[in-house]
């Protein structure tokens, strides 16, 4: 990032100005999704993901840009794919539409970035813009490695952020996150935070431990990681031993663990507002909603059918943020409603475990990816791994949307409510 970006991008937490400064959300109002419609599969990758070495090469994530231009894609051959959104709206948009299970792949990916180990974790520039190649990155960290940023256009390595351990050898970061004004990049180890300096890259970083003298603290390999996105300084991170906790992100001090989960933590996210958290684990079957506010008790649990992997499932909230999507072993995706935590609907997404699911930051469609680790028996011989079309894949939804008019309804209906969202679960 050079002087010129980081004049342009705003340093101080001031939503007002995030909001009227991003071209993509400048008067627009968000199209309100029906959920009780299935969406119609837009377009349907699988082929690219096989022609790897690897025959049982499944999909381990999916994320979409923050312009939302493209997305991106993490699996198990090392691989981040990114994937350009075609016009939306062209007459094209159904020509390269999903067909049969086992036909060509909608389009190809437009980058192929290849990570030397196992991927841990990646993420998008908070202020990435396909218009301004400048800010068109994302970062990546893999087991053994450094973090990486990479160019979205070009596939090529823009830099390293390195951290060291006491014998000073490189440790690899298990989660990483950009902050909200996309000035640093927090990342996640055993017990501790680094926080590294955009501008600076190498082996510069502040380290934070995440266990206090007296043995208090979170404790374990920090999993996940995430902001509250109204800029409010607090920083939500997931750990390994089967805790959430809240820091500030000024000081790294912690304000309160959440205890509650089976299972090692593997996703947190904010609600649009900023006042509630939901986390998920491996082997556990409820995403959990914590009130920000008063954080004692879980709020409401919302079911997934994950009590038998270690996958880590990424689950997302719709751009108006009223409700939640997730995947889980039984390829359904489930729908929520955020107001009263009730199941709305479902669909099949693919015929084994849905990994991640990613919302469109304003137009109505998500992205889903699906696979898992499939191990061939002895008495198998040396016969090849036949998978579907919809196993190991990733797909491309689009959802109907509400009339003019039932939109409006239901905007005016949640912006008079807007203050009690979740009172009464």
């Amino acid at each position: 990032m050079g002087e010129e970006e980081q004049r342009r991008q705003p340093h101080s937490p001031n939503p007002d100005t995030e909001i009227t400064e991003n071209p993509t959300e400048q008067d627009y109002a968000w199209p309100a999704i029906r959920f009780d419609v299935p969406p119609q599969r837009t377009y349907h990758f699988c082929h690219q993901f096989r022609a790897s070495p690897n025959p049982n090469n499944f999909l381990k994530g999916v994320k979409w840009s923050p312009d939302g231009s493209c997305f991106l894609t993490s699996s198990e051959d090392n691989m981040l794919r990114v994937f350009a959104l075609p016009d939306y709206g062209s007459d094209n948009v159904n020509a390269c539409s999903v067909a049969a299970d086992e036909a060509a792949d909608s389009y190809a990916a437009n980058c192929v970035v290849n990570e030397g180990e196992s991927v841990y974790d990646f993420c998008w520039y908070p202020y990435m813009s396909a218009s301004d190649p400048v800010t068109s990155v994302f970062a990546t960290t893999s087991r053994d490695h450094p973090i990486h940023l990479w160019d979205a256009s070009s596939g090529q390595l823009r830099c390293t952020y390195r951290a060291y351990d006491a014998v000073d050898e490189i440790t690899a970061a298990f989660s990483i996150a950009f902050n909200p004004t996309g000035t640093k990049i927090f990342a996640g180890y055993n017990k501790s935070v680094r926080v590294f300096d955009l501008h600076r890259p190498g082996r510069d970083f502040e380290q934070y431990s995440t266990v206090q003298g007296n043995k208090e603290g979170q404790t374990g390999i920090m999993s996940a990681m995430a902001f509250c996105p109204t800029h409010s300084g607090m920083l939500a991170i997931g750990s390994y031993s089967k805790t959430a906790a809240i820091y500030r992100e000024d000081n790294m001090e912690l304000l309160y663990v959440l205890h509650g989960h089976e299972g090692g933590i593997t996703h947190v996210q904010f609600s649009k507002d900023g006042n509630y958290l939901y986390t998920g684990g491996r082997k556990d079957p409820y995403i959990l909603c914590w009130d920000m506010r008063k954080a004692v008790d879980v709020v409401y649990k919302l079911y997934r059918s994950s009590e038998d992997t270690n996958q880590r499932i990424l689950f997302d909230i719709d751009p108006l943020g009223r409700h939640l999507c997730t995947g889980g072993q039984d390829g359904i995706v489930h729908i929520y409603d955020l107001q009263t935590g009730q199941w709305v609907s479902g669909f099949q997404a693919a015929l084994d475990t849905v990994n991640g699911f990613s919302f469109h930051p304003f137009l109505p469609m998500a992205t889903s990816s699906s696979g898992q680790r499939r191990f061939v028996g002895p008495d198998d011989g040396n016969e090849e791994l036949h998978l579907s079309g919809e196993e190991n894949c990733a797909s491309v939804w689009s959802f109907s949307v509400a009339s003019v008019v039932e939109n409006d309804v239901n905007i005016d209906g949640d912006d008079h409510n807007s203050h009690n969202l979740h009172q009464d679960p």
